[in-house]
């Protein structure tokens, strides 16, 4: 069998880490979780630049065009190094996980973290996991899914990930 790009898409708490990780295992291939470039983007702001510079076009273009971010899998697990260093524990805490959310939508770092996708995609033999994958990110993908769940579901997994790192309620997250 050919080596192939596997894109699942979906929203969040809908399953795509749990099936991505079991296909990328299943089949030999890299797992990547788009949604821990985003983090490892918003740990670099936080860690690099000012506040009053988290909307500043151009400087978070400078910075994103000096990121250096390489992905390494052990265990089943994606592991996110910037310039050398891991930082897959530093960006799962719930102030980088809601920056990387305001951080995302800025079409600079979207435009970006594009590229590094394509670039990691292009190798094949890849399960990428994250939102627009199949759409956006790779329309030509070999292979799409798209999960979801009941949101009532989705917020209780989310907050089972989750629970141990805030003070957030179930109900919070619902909301959320």
């Amino acid at each position: 069998m050919k080596p192939m790009l596997i894109t699942i898409d979906g929203p969040a708490g809908a399953g795509k880490t749990t099936v991505s990780r079991q296909v990328a295992s299943r089949l030999g291939y890299t797992y990547v979780d788009t949604g821990a470039l985003y983090r490892g983007v918003a740990f670099e702001v936080k860690k690099k630049l000012n506040p009053s510079e988290y909307d500043d076009v151009f400087v978070l273009k400078k910075l994103c065009m000096q990121l250096d971010f390489s992905i390494k899998a052990e265990k089943g697990e994606m592991m996110l190094f910037s310039a050398g260093v891991d930082i897959s524990a530093l960006i799962r805490t719930p102030e980088i996980t809601m920056l990387a959310s305001s951080i995302s939508a800025k079409s600079v770092v979207r435009e970006s973290l594009l590229k590094m996708q394509q670039e990691l995609g292009g190798k094949k033999a890849v399960v990428f996991e994250g939102r627009d994958m199949g759409t956006v990110v790779f329309p030509d993908a070999d292979v799409k899914f798209f999960l979801d769940a009941d949101y009532r579901e989705r917020a209780k997994r989310r907050y089972l990930e989750i629970c141990d790192k805030t003070d957030q309620s179930l109900k919070e997250v619902e909301d959320d």
